[in-house]
């Protein structure tokens, strides 16, 4: 079942590079207490995902920040490694917080995930971007199309927040 507006994020343990190495953090941690806008791309380093994704958070973090968001957050199913190397090559550390669902654990419990092994890509999350507020989607905008990036845009998600 895919997750909902109304719904609260599930809880599920991840795990990420950090400076002594990969330690857990929790999603419903991470999200309580917060106005938080996540989203979530296919892969890091993807063409759609590098070059016009991700750079459209980044450019818009302080129009986020005047919205009264208080992280912004990419999901990527990809392994901690390469999580942490696209934030820094894509100059997201420090600003956006790149989760690794290295597993696709995390997506296949919001329902939001898809079969990529065509592509050499195995299970993949849909391109998705969704607001949370103490853990509870308060919008959420699902692509039909992978490569697409119109209703997960970071513009579109500002339109969501200002309404």
């Amino acid at each position: 079942m895919t997750i909902t507006i109304g719904d609260t994020f599930p809880s599920i343990t991840l795990k990420r590079l950090g400076d002594d190495g990969l330690e857990e953090f929790n999603t419903a941690d991470a999200l309580a207490g917060r106005k938080v806008v996540l989203f979530a791309v296919p892969g890091a380093f993807t063409p759609s995902c590098h070059q016009k994704h991700m750079p459209g958070y980044l450019a818009n973090l302080d129009a986020f920040k005047a919205q009264g968001v208080d992280a912004v957050i990419c999901l990527a199913v990809n392994d901690p490694f390469v999580a942490k190397h696209w934030s820094e090559v894509s100059g997201a550390t420090g600003k956006i917080d790149v989760w690794p669902d290295g597993n696709a654990t995390l997506v296949t419990a919001l329902g939001l995930s898809f079969d990529g092994s065509g592509a050499g890509l195995a299970t993949r999350a849909k391109r998705f971007s969704m607001i949370l507020e103490n853990a509870v989607v308060t919008s959420l905008d699902v692509e039909d199309v992978p490569s697409q990036v119109e209703l997960s845009s970071a513009d579109t998600c500002l339109v969501k927040l200002k309404a």
